[in-house]
């Protein structure tokens, strides 16, 4: 797997891009698409043919749903089947086992397991086309007429494996543009971008995650001081190693000639956890609210029904982050706070900066230990110790390993890297040695470690 990772930098991205740009504009999506398609292979060849068919269906289906506006059963009927077929692969792969240990559980049955591996990226691309087609039966955007375009729009090697989610509507213009879709400041941004996602994943998220790892080596069996400092490495690297993959799929974007979505916004300088999650996986946050929580009626119905719609849109987001309990009990813990915040706290952590931020982090990094640790004896064990203060004679040990790398996460989590960007970004004399050093350390770093997959890729 560390073959894999130098693989795609020094061999499979500067082929595909070398034959991107020499290629007349017509067959560019085509490129996209087979290059995609050979990537997601690359790492899991058997599931294949669900992307395969997941592109089939969801082409066919928006035609057939434009082709019939005059007939709502037809459009009903097809917009069905895309939802179906989308919502069933998700629910069959990543669920199946989980529905059944629950069911062995409550009623004493024995039914066997039947251990399937997840898809990769599957809870992204399903998300991803089935916003497509409801964009198309909404009379949103027009379908499309070439599946090649759209298999470029689903299969797109940069974002598909752990987003960011991008809708149809992001890129279509670009999609069905030829000329101009490519410009040599786009190329030269989107290299920017991907090197520094790269340096965030590999430089920081794997550096400070290490700490984490040992902690969860000890069967975390530790004391508070070692409990908060390890959660605390952990919300570091969950941050660095997501946004780093979301960075670089933006500049990889970018490189191709297409505008993804921002999916994060310093999240960790929120003043309360509504602008956290304004400010955290931004492109989830939007589908879930433009495709479940407005068309349940958003905040129009009054506040019991509004707290209902969160109610089910938490639940759900915690439903899409895995198929454990664990990450059920997340998603409704952020929507008692969220509740609490709409009801009276909003108000009183606008008068108070430095302590709304001190709340926040608190809550986030609470909220972290509910979403990592599966176990639910372990995870309430751990959320104990945090609160117990119990010593911990191995702290200091620890803590002199690792405080180098959290102080670095931490000021890098916050807006200084951006002034800092914003400030030398057209400086070649600073920007161009920096980012050979960030590139050279990188890659010095996976030859040299032991495989670390991005965080995301297993939901």
């Amino acid at each position: 797997m560390i073959f894999s990772n130098i693989f795609f930098l020094v061999r499979f991205l500067p082929i595909v891009l070398l034959i991107y740009y020499i290629v007349p504009y017509k067959f560019k999506n085509g490129i996209i698409t087979i290059s995609s398609l050979i990537f997601y292979s690359w790492g899991e060849i058997k599931y294949f043919p669900i992307m395969i068919a997941s592109t089939v269906v969801d082409f066919f289906a928006s035609r057939t749903i434009e082709k019939h506006r005059d007939n709502k059963k037809i459009m009903n009927i097809c917009m069905a089947i895309s939802v179906c077929f989308n919502l069933g692969s998700l629910l069959f792969f990543k669920y199946t086992d989980f529905f059944i240990t629950n069911i062995n559980n409550l009623f004493g049955t024995s039914i066997p397991l039947l251990h399937i591996t997840l898809p990769l990226g599957i809870s992204f691309y399903t998300f991803q086309t089935m916003s497509y087609t409801i964009d198309v039966y909404r009379n949103k955007v027009s379908a499309e007429k070439n599946i090649i375009n759209f298999s470029a729009f689903v299969t797109m090697f940069p974002q598909l494996i752990a987003g960011p989610i991008v809708k149809y509507t992001d890129i279509n213009k670009k999609l069905n543009t030829y000329e101009g879709r490519i410009t040599l400041d786009e190329i030269n941004e989107g290299i920017k971008l991907f090197i520094f996602g790269l340096g965030k994943k590999v430089l920081i998220a794997n550096n400070v995650g290490a700490l984490w790892t040992d902690i969860e080596s000890l069967g975390f069996a530790v004391g508070s001081p070692l409990a908060w400092l390890g959660i605390i490495a952990y919300t570091l690297q969950i941050y660095f190693d997501f946004s780093g993959y979301s960075l670089m799929a933006i500049g990889l974007g970018k490189m191709l000639g297409f505008d993804f979505p921002m999916n994060f916004n310093w999240p960790y300088i929120s003043k309360s956890i509504t602008e956290f999650w304004r400010r955290w996986h931004i492109t989830l946050g939007s589908w879930f609210r433009e495709y479940v929580y407005i068309p349940l009626g958003g905040n129009r119905k009054g506040l019991k029904r509004q707290i209902l719609n969160m109610f089910i849109v938490w639940f759900l987001t915690g439903f899409w982050h895995g198929a454990d309990w664990n990450f059920m009990f997340w998603g409704l813990y952020y929507f008692a706070l969220l509740t609490i915040e709409k009801a009276f706290l909003l108000d009183h952590l606008k008068k108070h900066p430095i302590l709304s931020r001190f709340y926040t982090l608190i809550a986030v990094v609470i909220g972290w230990t509910i979403f990592y640790i599966t176990d639910i004896p372990t995870l309430w064990n751990f959320v104990v110790t945090l609160f117990s203060f119990t010593p911990d004679a191995r702290f200091g040990y620890y803590f002199n390993s690792y405080i180098i790398s959290i102080i670095i996460g931490v000021l890098c989590s916050s807006t200084l890297t951006l002034k800092f960007y914003n400030k030398f970004k057209d400086n070649n004399f600073i920007m161009i040695p920096l980012l050979l050093v960030i590139t050279i350390l990188s890659i010095a770093y996976l030859v040299d470690s032991t495989y670390n997959p991005f965080i995301y890729f297993r939901f």
